[in-house]
């Protein structure tokens, strides 16, 4: 059984998920992630795997506009990138699988 804290849950206790973490990214000659700086080192891009665009909420002050890259990693792990169109940065999206 679990014990009741009576802890009220409010807006100030909730965090999103699946946020999107900063990366620094070398581009090849096609324009596409050839490195991707994560986990303190440097690691190269054996394929892109998909490429895909969202543009959304336009109609917001700061609208949505990103590509994506689903890359494979040189010891296999596959990881989701996306370059903000916005502002030029490049960012890992978590929670993204299969």
């Amino acid at each position: 059984m679990v014990k009741d804290t009576r802890a009220t849950v409010g807006p100030d206790s909730l965090r999103p998920l699946n946020a999107p973490t900063p990366l620094q990214v070398r581009l090849g000659d096609a324009g596409a992630p050839a490195q991707i700086h994560r986990r303190r080192r440097w690691r190269t891009v054996a394929r892109t795997m998909d490429r895909w665009r969202i543009d959304d909420e336009w109609w917001r002050e700061r609208a949505i506009s990103r590509t994506y890259y689903r890359v494979l990693l040189e010891d296999g792990q596959p990881l989701t990138v996306f370059r903000d169109d916005e502002t030029g940065r490049w960012h890992e999206q978590g929670g993204v699988h299969g």
